[in-house]
């Protein structure tokens, strides 16, 4: 499996929040990622029971254990609409573009294998990520805890009876309640 498509794929995703930042209102993100949770969840559920199957492309854009388990599209799509929905696009938009750039930006980095990323990626994902809330005016304290909150998330893939604890959803959620629970503890 090719990489460089799968981050292609995962980037193009940047538009949701991207809308925001043009002007969308954020009622009109948080309806069409829950739209979007929807669709991916039926979608999901017919190819992991056997009744579709995402044609060739699923095969192209998935891991190997993605193929009896629901796919990182379907968890990054959940977990977008989970961060849009619990929190202010202040926080919710840089917690999202982590995930649909500074994800991408690490994959390249690293080999895309299983475990923990060696440090110096997760150090690259750090600053990325930090860079990211630091342009959208993230407070320093809190987009440092969001952009290591990301770096981990990325960077650690636990296995749980088998499954793998997929980075597309953790990484919006870990650095999205970190930045929240920055600021409001400070």
């Amino acid at each position: 499996m090719s990489e460089l498509p799968r981050r292609a794929v995962h980037a193009s995703t940047s538009v949701v929040p991207l809308a925001w930042l043009l002007g969308a209102p954020w009622a009109y993100i948080q309806g069409f990622l829950v739209l979007a949770c929807v669709v991916v969840a039926a979608a999901e559920a017919l190819r992991l029971a056997g009744v579709i199957d995402h044609w060739r492309v699923f095969s192209k854009l998935t891991r190997e254990y993605e193929q009896e388990n629901p796919a990182g599209y379907a968890l990054g799509a959940v977990a977008m609409a989970l961060v849009a929905l619990a929190f202010d696009p202040f926080v919710a938009v840089p917690a999202m573009f982590m995930l649909t750039l500074g994800d991408p930006v690490s994959g390249i980095l690293s080999s895309g294998d299983l475990g923990m990323k060696q440090s110096w990626v997760m150090l690259a994902t750090f600053g990325f990520c930090l860079a990211i809330a630091s342009l959208l005016r993230v407070p320093v304290p809190a987009a440092v805890a969001g952009a290591a909150a990301a770096a981990v998330a990325d960077g650690v893939k636990p296995v749980v009876f088998t499954y793998v604890v997929d980075d597309n959803f953790s990484i919006p959620v870990a650095s999205a309640s970190a930045m929240w629970a920055t600021i409001h503890l400070l």
